[in-house]
């Protein structure tokens, strides 16, 4: 099963793909509730470049590397990945205000589908502000 989450972003594709794609960046928006943080990323953003993002729970209960490889990048379009069995892309999708994200993953099995949708859309959402505030 496939989940697909989107976003629109009001600012121009250049800066949209550079807060997608940045180390620094992704540490100030990856997280699906005020009590995550992403502690560290890195991006080697070429199809079979690796990637990792840890996220943590503030409290230091519990957390998890979020890794995996770039099968494909068109810089400024898409960014497709592989993440253990699973894979997600991201397309970027430029408008006259701004940039629809959408992302689409493979779902696993330890949360329903609705959970899911819900912290990848929220993470997305963090992204879209993060940007916003800095346009």
């Amino acid at each position: 099963m496939q989940i697909t989450v989107e976003t629109f972003v009001r600012a121009p594709i250049a800066k949209v793909w550079s807060a997608y794609t940045t180390p620094d960046d992704i540490v100030q928006w990856n997280t699906a509730s005020p009590d995550w943080h992403t502690v560290r990323a890195t991006v080697d953003l070429r199809a079979g470049g690796a990637f990792s993002s840890r996220m943590e729970a503030k409290d230091g209960s519990f957390g998890f590397d979020f890794a995996g490889t770039y099968t494909k990048v068109v810089p400024h379009a898409l960014i497709a990945y592989a993440f253990g069995e699973r894979a997600g892309l991201v397309e970027f999708v430029p408008g006259t205000d701004g940039v629809t994200v959408r992302v689409t993953f493979d779902a696993e099995t330890e949360h329903s589908p609705d959970q899911q949708r819900q912290g990848w859309q929220a993470i997305l959402d963090n992204f879209a502000r993060h940007v916003e505030s800095r346009s």
